[in-house]
């Protein structure tokens, strides 16, 4: 699926995308219910390669996503940041994600490929086809939630080099 935002100028996915991409279904995805969202982001423990990158992502990132302020992620990492409350949620440096194989299909969005995989309150998105893996977790109560993606594909696409991680 493809976004067909690509002016500097924001605008929301067009609803038929995001209705899309809440019903049909990933190859390979399910909620994985491995962290509650309600928490703090867990820290990545990423490769020395990986943590330059994402280093340099966290420096790039916005103030805001989705119209959500940023706030301080605890603990203060690197390789996390925030915005909102309930937050959205993103980590740089994560494993590879265990639903991304050869079939699993994938949304592009203002260039930056991401898997996403249903949760049980929202999506969690990761990014494919970069030489780190960028996790943005996502509440529903932001529906759609393909939103603060469009205010990130900026940042990924600046400090995150193609390539297979």
């Amino acid at each position: 699926m493809n976004s067909a935002h690509r002016s500097p100028t924001r605008r929301l996915v067009p609803l038929s995308a995001a209705v899309a991409l809440a019903l049909v279904p990933v190859a390979g995805c399910s909620f994985t219910g491995d962290s509650d969202d309600t928490k703090a982001p867990a820290v990545p423990t990423p490769a020395p390669q990986a943590a330059a990158i994402c280093r340099a992502l966290h420096k790039e990132l916005p103030d805001a996503v989705n119209g959500l302020k940023r706030g301080t992620a605890e603990p203060a990492s690197d390789y996390t940041a925030v915005w909102g409350d309930p937050a959205v949620q993103l980590r740089c440096g994560v494993p590879r994600p265990e639903a991304m194989g050869s079939k699993t299909d994938s949304a592009e969005v203002n260039g930056v490929e991401w898997l996403p995989e249903k949760r049980k309150d929202g999506y969690r998105f990761t990014t494919v086809l970069r030489r780190a893996y960028v996790e943005v977790t996502v509440p529903g109560k932001y529906s759609p939630e393909i939103n603060p993606l469009l205010d990130l594909a900026r940042a990924v696409k600046k400090t995150v080099p193609k390539g297979v991680a």
